[in-house]
């Protein structure tokens, strides 16, 4: 508890971004990381979801006709978080899933600029 009390402490306090805290999440879509979509040519559709939640290293860089390339929120375990800078739009919220004891140590390094 007390690395976690730390942890908060370093970390800045931010609000919803204004465009997701202004929307009514009429229609949202999880986009999962297993290639079901491979093929499918579901892009067009995916990116008409209000909110689209892309888990773990869900790529979409190279896979837009399938899978679209509109992320809202990236929710994502440390392991599982994609490396591409590519796959962390600006306007999009990341999410960590923490709950292991190195995932801690891992956002640490992650707001102090530091190297595992």
């Amino acid at each position: 508890s007390d690395k976690l009390k730390e942890l908060l402490e370093l970390l800045p306090e931010h609000d919803l971004p204004e465009e997701l805290k202004s929307k009514h999440c009429k229609r949202c879509v999880v986009v999962g990381s297993g290639g079901i979509l491979h093929g499918s040519e579901l892009g067009h559709l995916l990116n008409q979801f209000d909110i689209v939640i892309r888990l773990n290293d869900a790529p979409v860089q190279g896979y837009t006709d399938h899978v679209g390339n509109k992320t809202t929120i990236r929710m994502t375990y440390p392991e599982g978080a994609p490396l591409s800078e590519h796959e962390y739009p600006p306007a999009s919220l990341f999410v960590a899933v923490l709950f292991k004891g190195v995932d801690f140590n891992w956002l640490q390094a992650m707001v102090k600029n530091e190297t595992l």
